[in-house]
C-alpha cells in the first residue's frame, strides 16, 4: 500500500430521470432526509436533492433541460451512477500537480469563501463515473475536516446549522463501500492504481482506502458499460436495519441480496454494539 494523503470519499452522485421518484425512495426505503436542494445547479440544466448518509450524502441530480451531459448519461446508461466526490486537504495543490503531470483534465474549478471544487472530465480514467477532489479550509472548529464527520460540506449550501443537524438525524446510516464495474479488458488494480496516483488516494489491490470507506472495482461483462456497480451501507440499530428490508419489499425493490434501486445495486449491513463496548458486530443482507 503507498503512502499517500488521507482522503474521505464525502459524496455519492447520481443521475435519474424521475427525481421525485428518486427522492420518496430514498427517505421512504433508506428513512433518511432531503437535507438541501441546490438551486445553483440550475445553470448546468439539472435539478438535485442531497440526502444524508450519516455525515455524508447521497446526491441525486436529473436534468431539466436538453443537451447536458447528464442526460447524455442518462440516453446511454439510463439510472445510475454519475459522480464520486472525494474530500483533501488541499484540493487546488492537487489540481496543479495533475495537471503539470497530465493526469487528468479539470472542466470545472470553483474556490467559495471556505472551499475549493475541481471536477475532472471521465475520459480515460476507469469506472465511468465522474471524478471532484475539493477541499475545505481547516478552521478553530473544524481543524480538521476531512476526518471530522460533521465537517461543513460546501455542496450542502451555507447553513450548517441546520444541514448538519440532519447528518446527525440520520448518524444510523454510514458508507461501508462502493463499486464501480471497468472494461474486463482493464485489471481492477491497475484501475485501483489509476485513480492512487491521479487523486493521490492510498489503494491497497483492487481498492482505494478512504477515511470513511473503501470504492473497489470489478471486471464487467463484455460490451457491458463502466459504472457504479453497488453501494454498501451500515445500519446501527437492528429496527433501523429491518425496517429497510421492510419498506425494499414494500416497494419490489428486492434482489438476490440487495437492494435494485435508482440503478444501483444497495447492500446493507446490520452494526450491532456488543455490551461492555466491545467491538461491533456486523451482519450483512
Amino acid at each position: 500500500m503507498a503512502s499517500s494523503t488521507p482522503t474521505r470519499l464525502r459524496q455519492i452522485a447520481l443521475v435519474v430521470e424521475d427525481l421525485k421518484r428518486a427522492e420518496y425512495l430514498l427517505t421512504t426505503v433508506l428513512g433518511s432526509e432531503v437535507i438541501y436542494v441546490d438551486p445553483q445547479v440550475g445553470q448546468w440544466g439539472l435539478e438535485n436533492i442531497l440526502v444524508a448518509i450519516g455525515g455524508d450524502v447521497i446526491e441525486v441530480v436529473a436534468p431539466v433541460k436538453p443537451g447536458t451531459a447528464a442526460g447524455r448519461l442518462l440516453s446511454k446508461r439510463g439510472d445510475g451512477g454519475y459522480m464520486i466526490v472525494m474530500q483533501t486537504a488541499d484540493a487546488a495543490a492537487r489540481k496543479t500537480y495533475i495537471e503539470e503531470n497530465g493526469l487528468g483534465k479539470v472542466i470545472y474549478y470553483h474556490e467559495h469563501e471556505d472551499a475549493v471544487c475541481v471536477q475532472y472530465h471521465p475520459k480515460g480514467i476507469h469506472g465511468g463515473i465522474m471524478p471532484e477532489l475539493d477541499s475545505h479550509r481547516s478552521t478553530s472548529n473544524h481543524p480538521d475536516p476531512v476526518s471530522t464527520t460533521y465537517s461543513p460540506w460546501h455542496t450542502c449550501g451555507s447553513d450548517y446549522p441546520s444541514y448538519s443537524a440532519g447528518m446527525k438525524r440520520n448518524s444510523h446510516l454510514q458508507f461501508v463501500s462502493a463499486v464501480c464495474r471497468i472494461s474486463p479488458t482493464v485489471a481492477p488494480t491497475a484501475a485501483a492504481q489509476q485513480w492512487s496516483s491521479i487523486f493521490d488516494v492510498p489503494s491497497q489491490r483492487n481498492e482505494l482506502l478512504y477515511t470513511n470507506m473503501k470504492m473497489s472495482f470489478t471486471a464487467g461483462a463484455e460490451g457491458e458499460a463502466e459504472g457504479l456497480e453497488w453501494i454498501t451501507i451500515a445500519v446501527h440499530r437492528k429496527e433501523k436495519f429491518d425496517r429497510i428490508l421492510e419498506r425494499a419489499s414494500e416497494e419490489g425493490l428486492c434482489g438476490d441480496g440487495w437492494i435494485n434501486m435508482l440503478g444501483v445495486k444497495w447492500y446493507f449491513v446490520l452494526v450491532e454494539s456488543n455490551a461492555g463496548n466491545e467491538a461491533d458486530e456486523i451482519s450483512r443482507l
